[in-house]
């Protein structure tokens, strides 16, 4: 179950925010595939040479490969890593984990979710059934059998999971760290409370009373930090506000396909260069009209 976090006032500069996550600190991914990705975040501790994470999540996209890119990664745990139908496989992800480069240990979304749940509860195991059957079990030797005493059936049983930290993005939050996330939560409830502690940016940091009527999602208490980044998903989505930038993502999977210089010199002009300098460079500010007419948003997919 999550710590308390009680100060009153959790804002802070996304290098202090960053600076609490610690080298190989499990690590927690809130959004899900190129939607409401932590990216400021994952930038950030990019800068601050990060290494030996162990990443948890449920599906996600740049945020995992960029991380692997710099070499920030000693562990993956994830059930998928990618780009979807609409730009394909995770490059640096599949070089690594073919040469052996990170730990994969590939899981499914309902068995992370029902180890957070566990850890939630303060229990020390939850059964699953989705993993029956697969491989799975053979990358997780922390996993158990069990027999379940009405029926019989033979059941896998997973240990909680309580991530060092959770990195999340929230299109608004208050100063005390009260989060509003609109719909789908993906993961982030079950990180928020699972974790140690939730890092958070937000695209908009407003009043308590702004956020109560949205709906907090997120309560202050598992909060630790707040940075007020806007368009702090990119080039991930955080809708309703802004879409995601396809072609922004294509040239990342060109330079990571590359490798070598190519991804060097794209880490340089869009990671090391800082953020103030990555928000001018991508003008993120395009994105924003995305819902305003059907040619619109067809234009996020060409």
């Amino acid at each position: 179950m999550s710590s308390f976090h009680l100060k009153p006032h959790k804002r802070a500069s996304l290098s202090e925010a960053a600076a609490l996550v610690t080298d190989g600190a499990v690590v927690a991914l809130g959004g899900g595939l190129c939607a409401r990705l932590p990216m400021a975040l994952v930038r950030e501790l990019i800068r601050q040479g990060r290494r030996d994470l162990h990443l948890v999540g449920s599906a996600h996209s740049i945020d995992v490969d960029l991380l692997i890119a710099a070499g920030a990664v000693k562990v993956c745990e994830e059930s998928y890593v990618g780009f979807e139908q609409d730009l394909g496989l995770a490059p640096a992800y599949r070089r690594a984990a073919e040469t052996g480069t990170i730990e994969v240990r590939e899981s499914c979304c309902a068995t992370v979710l029902a180890q957070l749940r566990a850890a939630e509860m303060g229990l020390p195991f939850l059964p699953v059934r989705g993993v029956k059957g697969t491989d799975i079990g053979r990358l997780h030797g922390e996993y158990g059998v069990v027999e379940c005493p009405f029926t019989g059936e033979q059941l896998v049983a997973v240990p909680p999971l309580a991530p060092d930290v959770a990195l999340l993005h929230a299109p608004m939050g208050d100063r005390h760290g009260n989060l509003h996330l609109d719909q789908p939560f993906v993961l982030d409830e079950r990180f928020a409370a699972a974790s140690g502690m939730v890092l958070a940016t937000v695209d908009r940091l407003v009043s308590t009373e702004e956020v109560a009527a949205a709906g907090v999602v997120i309560p202050a208490h598992a909060v630790a930090a707040v940075a007020e980044i806007p368009f702090g998903a990119h080039p991930s989505s955080c809708y309703p506000s802004y879409g995601y930038d396809r072609p922004h993502l294509a040239s990342y999977i060109a330079a990571a396909s590359a490798g070598g210089a190519t991804l060097a010199t794209y880490l340089e002009r869009y990671v090391h260069a800082g953020e103030q300098a990555y928000r001018l460079d991508v003008d993120a500010d395009r994105l924003v009209g995305w819902s305003l007419s059907v040619e619109n948003w067809q234009e996020l997919f060409r």
